[in-house]
């Protein structure tokens, strides 16, 4: 088989898959939003799961993070994971329904008063979050509530999966700012406005810094520390957790980040997030790749 064979075949499986998800997409839009979002996490966590080796990668991510959890919990982790997964998409690409049930939140912990203080003042703020809850959430409740919110966003490797998950995240909020020269050109000049800017940094980068996550070396972007101290702005972690109740959210804004070097600034945003996926460990997405230098 020539290289351009096993390229036809990968786009053809990323173009099926892409429609498949379309399809689903568009079932999914004909209920009601409950009934929706529930539906998606259960599909994502009896179906998809199993068939893309999410289960598998979820245990192996655990058995690094956390070796001595009781297989039960385990276990329920294996579904209770991709279950978020389909219920924070389903909500994605719910569209205006989604930002409604968002724009009213009400902003909780130590740092919204700063938060708040700084939009009312026209001035720039870095929030730093993590695929954690629905990670969207806080966007859609920023900008619903008037705040000048952009994003930096990572392009897929399906295109066509890409396409359709940049015009679903586009409905939320925007701007939103390619992964790029140019969209961090864009960015810098978004914030240098009085814009805020929110990045999540819990992936795998292999130029990143070995800081540690959970105990272990993880790779980690220290874009977000850096572009705050460069531009003298705070750094604020910021996260929206699920509720019991698998529909509702609670938007909690930390304390800054105090100014220090890049690294240090984002192990402590490492250690932050570790307290809150010990809390909640169902909520983290687990699918990721997270120590691939392992």
């Amino acid at each position: 088989m020539s290289e351009d064979d096993g390229f036809s075949r990968q786009r053809l499986r990323d173009l099926l898959s892409a429609r498949a998800f379309g399809a689903t997409v568009r079932v999914l839009g004909l209920l009601p939003y409950r009934q929706r979002v529930a539906l998606s996490g259960r599909f994502f966590a009896e179906v998809v799961a199993p068939l893309a080796g999410w289960r598998k990668r979820i245990r192996a991510n655990l058995a690094i993070a956390l070796p001595d959890l009781p297989e039960a919990e385990v276990e329920r982790l294996v579904r209770a994971v991709p279950d978020n997964v389909g219920r924070t998409l389903a909500e994605i690409f719910s569209g205006p329904e989604f930002v409604a049930r968002c724009r009213d939140l009400p902003l909780t912990g130590p740092g919204a008063a700063l938060l708040e203080q700084r939009n009312a003042e026209g001035k720039g703020v870095v929030l730093v979050s993590g695929h954690f809850g629905n990670y969207d959430v806080f966007r859609g409740g920023l900008v619903g509530r008037g705040y000048r919110m952009g994003a930096l966003y990572r392009p897929m490797d399906n295109r066509d999966f890409n396409t359709r998950y940049i015009a679903a995240i586009e409905r939320i909020a925007k701007p939103l700012f390619p992964r790029n020269r140019r969209g961090m050109a864009q960015m810098m000049r978004f914030l240098q406005e009085g814009g805020m800017i929110g990045l999540a940094i819990d992936q795998y980068l292999s130029s990143g810094a070995d800081l540690t996550f959970f105990g272990r070396k993880a790779r980690t972007a220290l874009s977000a520390a850096e572009v705050a101290l460069r531009y003298d702005v705070p750094l604020i972690p910021i996260f929206a957790t699920r509720q019991p109740d698998g529909f509702s959210f609670v938007i909690e804004v930390e304390d800054p980040i105090p100014p220090a070097t890049p690294e240090a600034m984002c192990q402590e945003f490492n250690d932050r997030l570790e307290a809150r996926v010990r809390a909640h460990p169902g909520q983290w997405f687990w699918i990721h790749r997270r120590w691939k230098n392992l």
